[in-house]
């Protein structure tokens, strides 16, 4: 089988792995494609700044310092209020660009069979420039202004990946060439097949996730929460206080007060999955479409139901009645955690054993990336 020369990237901002205060999907994800590929014989070069290390996998910076590390500790851009993020967010993009135009200038002289991106709107530009197709996994909802916005870049070399089919939904003219779930390594995430008695909420604590609801849900039954997860942003950020609604201060601090919610903090990729193993159930009350999320199947994977609400990617994770349930409002929420116990733990585990590995998701990540080449 012929083997393929692979570029991976995903971001300017972070080092890959990033630093333990910032939990950021992509990286993640990227990470363990790039593995799986290396270990099947193919040569990867991932494009991260100085600084990462991914074992058995080349890294190649372009001599850039991850964003955040390349500035004074507490330079004006952090202290600019508010109403400036859109100008971090610029400077960025620019960090962003100068990585992805060092790919680019590679692949202009035939250094890569395929180049895999995760953020398609700062690469467009870059990639209809050279012969060298490009598939992109988008890790965020996509909008009908997507199709417009995306079109002038657009041409034979240029592929989208979904993570979900509801992802693709609003966008359906794109020129979708699959849909490839996130994976887990399931070493990372051992199963338990006895949980305990509180319920779980994991995730950032900002109003999509819905911890609120959570918290309403297990009050509604009188139960117990653990909360884990970040509030504002990560300290390798270092931004204002004013960057987001004081959503935590406002909505859910005081929440705490009453002594049937506890929560654990921010914890570590590598220790989540002691609160999945201990957890009754997964409370995922999302207010937004979420494309995948990788905390049900990180839940399941640890033999963990998931009672989700019926948003965005939920029914192709969540198998109603077997892994967990879903439902619609905060009241059905309660309800199906006085069932919750009907749920077999090893049905959640044997689920993502069949659907959400890294071993499938290199699947087919591979079989697409021979299928572009092959054209």
């Amino acid at each position: 089988m012929k083997k393929l020369r692979v570029a991976e990237i995903v971001t300017a901002a972070f080092t890959a792995p990033p630093p333990a205060e910032v939990i950021y999907a992509p990286i993640f994800v990227a990470i363990d494609i790039a593995r799986g590929l290396s270990d099947r014989g193919h040569d990867v070069t991932f494009f991260a700044p100085e600084g990462s290390h991914i074992p058995r996998v080349r890294i190649e910076s372009g001599g850039i310092l991850p964003f955040h590390a390349s500035y004074p500790e507490d330079p004006e851009i952090y202290r600019a209020p508010d109403v400036r993020l859109a100008e971090r967010e610029k400077i960025i993009g620019l960090w962003e660009q100068r990585l992805i135009a060092e790919l680019y200038r590679r692949a202009r002289v035939g250094e890569f069979d395929i180049i895999h991106a995760h953020a398609p709107d700062r690469t467009l530009p870059f990639a209809s420039l050279v012969p060298t197709p490009t598939a992109y996994t988008l890790h965020t909802p996509v909008m009908s202004w997507h199709e417009p916005s995306f079109a002038p870049f657009i041409n034979e070399y240029q592929h989208f990946v979904s993570i979900s089919d509801a992802q693709r939904r609003p966008a359906q003219k794109l020129p979708w060439r699959a849909t490839i779930y996130n994976g887990l390594d399931l070493k990372k995430f051992p199963f338990s097949a006895k949980g305990g008695e509180e319920f779980l909420f994991s995730g950032r604590l900002i109003p999509q996730k819905g911890v609120r609801e959570a918290i309403d849900a297990v009050r509604l039954l009188g139960a117990r929460l653990t909360i884990v997860g970040a509030h504002g942003a990560p300290k390798t950020a270092r931004a204002p206080k004013t960057r987001r609604p004081n959503y935590w201060e406002s909505e859910i601090a005081p929440q705490l007060a009453q002594g049937d919610i506890t929560y654990a903090g921010l914890v570590s990729y590598d220790e989540i999955h002691r609160f999945y193993q201990t957890a009754k159930a997964t409370l995922v009350p999302i207010r937004w479409e979420e494309p995948f999320g990788l905390t049900m199947i990180e839940s399941m994977a640890c033999g963990t139901p998931v009672i989700a609400f019926r948003r965005g990617s939920v029914p192709e994770i969540v198998v109603d009645g077997v892994t967990g349930f879903i439902v619609d409002t905060i009241e059905e929420m309660a309800e199906a955690m006085k069932k919750i116990d009907r749920i077999d733990r090893r049905a959640c585990r044997e689920h993502v054993e069949r659907n959400f590995t890294v071993e499938s998701m290199v699947d087919g990540y591979e079989k697409l990336f021979f299928e572009l080449t092959q054209r």
